[in-house]
């Protein structure tokens, strides 16, 4: 009996090994057909949100590991990187290859059938919520939100340390700064929570009086500068403020909600195989940690971002495509919520 059993779990290893061999051997050759192809392709155009600085300087790297591909780098905001895939698809006009931009990009894109599944290799290394099962999108880089405090004017025992927290009563009267478009984090806690808790919240939360305003980088500067003392923003520019000494800290608030930039391959992509070489190296652990440097939050379970506790250590909702299927209906709601309209 024992001698059949040692048989059996040697002819299971040896069944295990040769499928093990026979598909690494089937992805390496993929990889190299995909090289030799892209080399005839010779380029690929990169339609990015990213900012233009830091994509040239992510392409100029890829261009270090494949001298033979030109990257032709497009950079403009996310809303009109949408519209003008979009409006390039009405005009049958398919010039982009792979698209980095906002996860609001992807359900109306998927919807005209412009984005092709490709399921990159690296995403074995990428935490499960921030990949598509079906590989029509990967996350490239994250932006959790979390909450910024004046450290001279907000002492460490009287730091807001949940979302309830802040409807303390001494928080109220224009001391919490709020993004008047932040309805990807209202979207987030719909989710989390169910739309009629997140209500609730975010009601109360107007009661409190915050101040609203449009963008990240200029509240910090106000918080930073001792306007406020607290603000709803992105951690990863909130930290770029911290490690050069300014009196500003953050922590998460649990669950973070946390924002993707999705990259995703063109289905009437030009340079297929170029474009996915690209996919590859952003996902790879070259490529994420590329992202660290330009003081972004990577993806990847082997790579940290600096520091690490941007990326890991507390409870997120990563946004879905879902949470946009009636993003209208968000957008209103929230104005409603904080008198935008």
């Amino acid at each position: 009996m024992k001698v059949c059993q040692r048989r059996g779990t040697l002819w299971l290893m040896f069944c295990f090994l040769v499928m093990w061999v026979f598909s690494y051997q089937t992805g390496v050759a993929a990889d190299s057909n995909w090289i030799e192809e892209a080399k005839k392709e010779g380029s690929v155009v990169w339609y990015t949100s990213m900012e233009l600085g830091q994509a040239n300087h992510v392409a100029g790297r890829f261009n270090e590991k494949y001298p033979f591909i030109k990257v032709d780098v497009l950079r403009t905001g996310g809303g009109p990187l949408m519209n003008r895939i979009l409006a390039e698809a009405r005009g049958g006009k398919h010039s982009w290859d792979v698209a980095v931009g906002r996860g609001e990009m992807i359900l109306p894109l998927l919807e005209r059938k412009l984005l092709a599944s490709y399921r990159s290799p690296e995403t074995s290394m990428i935490f499960d919520d921030l990949v598509d099962r079906e590989g029509f999108w990967t996350a490239y880089y994250a932006n959790p939100h979390g909450l910024g405090f004046n450290t001279r004017m907000v002492s460490n025992a009287d730091v807001p340390r949940s979302y309830e927290a802040l409807l303390d009563p001494k928080w109220k009267g224009k001391k919490i700064s709020l993004d008047t478009e932040g309805y990807g984090l209202f979207a987030g806690l719909i989710r989390a929570w169910g739309r009629e808790k997140a209500l609730s919240y975010f009601n109360k939360l107007a009661a409190q009086e915050p101040v609203l305003m449009r963008g990240n980088t200029s509240r910090i500067q106000l918080v930073t500068a001792g306007e406020y003392p607290l603000l709803i923003g992105y951690p990863s520019l909130l930290q770029v403020h911290t490690s050069k000494g300014a009196p500003i800290d953050w922590l998460h608030l649990e669950p973070a909600v946390v924002l993707i930039y999705p990259v995703m391959l063109a289905a009437r992509s030009p340079n297929p195989s170029a474009g996915k070489l690209l996919i590859d190296f952003l996902l790879s652990k070259e490529g994420q940690q590329i992202l660290v440097t330009l003081k972004r939050v990577p993806v990847r379970k082997d790579v940290d971002a600096d520091p690490p506790r941007l990326s890991k250590g507390y409870k997120r909702i990563v946004e879905h495509p879902e949470d946009y299927k009636d993003f209208k209906g968000v957008v209103k709601t929230y104005q409603e919520i904080f008198s935008l309209r």
